[in-house]
């Protein structure tokens, strides 16, 4: 017997008046030794079980009762080994039991059955497939399929995804985990990054840009390395597939159009330990048109001529919008915002308004004028033409005007 569990028989005996005792006098006890728990070597032994939830303490001469009756020899030597092997198994139990598991279960992501591949996705699925530790930022424009492209390429690949949505609050506490309450007990709970360290699984870190300088706390993981957690005194190494990619709205250089509100400067020594950059696009209007009949295919809806007309709408605003005409923009996601929309109304226009109403009037009242055009038959070149004459003529007449009034 161990000199810490004579110890702690002494100690229980001596507190309690008695040698048989229940779990909460066993948890008091054991507080006296720094311990939360009822000693596990003890209440894991079946021969020390007297009644429900109650307990015979052990002689500290080693001897084991069943029953209060003393065992023979042949009984004692074999009890004694079971006991010692108890001992070992109970002690890694009762590290775990400080030490819980965020994840529970499958956690690789389902596949969707809307997705189209475009961009930069074969490259991502190699990059994952390879369980190679290879660090991957992508950076887009909102609602262009970032995150829906590592999502499907780790559904494809069979591959577990951990996804921690960053925000300029997110912290080591919230990365590498913390103290938790469970059960009424504080115990440690492993973050999102070493679950996904432990488990060899990828780790999305989504809107990366938005992070403060405390994600400074990922630099040796995102080296490859290990990573110490002072908090339990504890290295965890990352198992062979462990895999990081970021997503974000910029480069990690703020954004200086205020378009992305919150985003930050990152670290360069932060953003050096990505080898790659993705840059992903917006899909082409072929794609879109693919993606936004799978949606209506999933509902039982078919409407190609609307897909077509959307696709064709929101590839207009999208050209101004790259060359200064209008400040806002129609994302993939927001294409597909409408037609789920309009499988639920069944009414385009209203689809449509409903799902620009995020805009200023201005911006929204265009969009839909834009569309009606489309809808009534106007080609994508025929009203880029004619917005760019209508720009044209507009200038013509602000240079008159201010011609006009030079010579007044």
């Amino acid at each position: 017997m161990k000199k810490s569990q004579i110890d702690f028989i002494n100690y229980a005996k001596e507190k309690f008046g008695t040698d048989v005792l229940t779990v909460s006098q066993l948890k008091e006890a054991n507080a006296y030794f720094g311990f939360k728990y009822a000693p596990q070597w003890l209440i894991k032994n079946a021969n020390y079980k007297v009644a429900k939830s109650t307990f015979k303490l052990p002689d500290t001469n080693g001897e084991l009762l069943v029953n209060t009756k003393i065992l023979s020899d042949t009984k004692i030597e074999k009890a004694v080994k079971e006991t010692v092997s108890e001992n070992v198994q109970s002690e890694i139990k009762q590290e775990a039991a400080y030490i819980v598991s965020s994840l529970v279960g499958n956690i690789v992501p389902k596949k969707d059955s809307t997705f189209v591949a475009f961009g930069n996705y074969s490259d991502l699925k190699s990059i994952v497939k390879s369980k190679q530790f290879y660090p991957v930022f992508i950076t887009g424009l909102s609602g262009n399929g970032k995150t829906m492209g590592i999502t499907q390429a780790c559904a494809e690949t069979n591959r577990e995804l951990v996804r921690v949505n960053i925000t300029i609050e997110t912290d080591e506490d919230d990365l590498l985990g913390g103290y938790r309450l469970k059960d009424g007990d504080t115990v440690w709970q492993n973050g999102p990054v070493i679950e996904a360290m432990q488990r060899g699984a990828v780790l999305l870190l989504d809107e990366i840009d938005l992070a403060s300088n405390k994600i400074m706390c990922l630099q040796p993981i995102l080296e490859g390395n290990g990573v110490f957690v002072k908090k339990i005194n504890k290295f965890v190494s990352p198992q062979p597939g462990f895999q990081v990619f970021a997503t974000a709205n910029t480069k990690g250089q703020g954004s200086d159009d205020g378009k992305f509100i919150g985003t930050n400067v990152l670290n360069e020594a932060f953003l050096e330990r990505f080898p790659i950059t993705f840059e992903q696009k917006y899909p082409s209007v072929s794609i879109e048109k693919k993606i936004l009949a799978n949606v209506l295919t999933n509902a039982g809806k078919s409407d190609d001529e609307f897909a077509t007309k959307l696709t064709t709408w929101a590839d207009v605003i999208r050209k101004t919008y790259f060359e200064g005409g209008v400040d806002e923009i129609i994302s993939t996601r927001r294409l597909v915002h409408i037609v789920q929309a309009y499988i639920i109304f069944n009414n385009r226009l209203k689809a449509i308004e409903l799902c620009t109403n995020r805009f200023d009037d201005d911006t929204k009242n265009s969009f839909v004028d834009l569309y009606t055009k489309v809808d009534a038959g106007a080609s994508a070149e025929d009203i880029i033409k004619d917005q760019q004459s209508s720009e044209l003529t507009e200038n013509t007449e602000d240079t008159s005007e201010d011609g006009e009034e030079d010579i007044i």
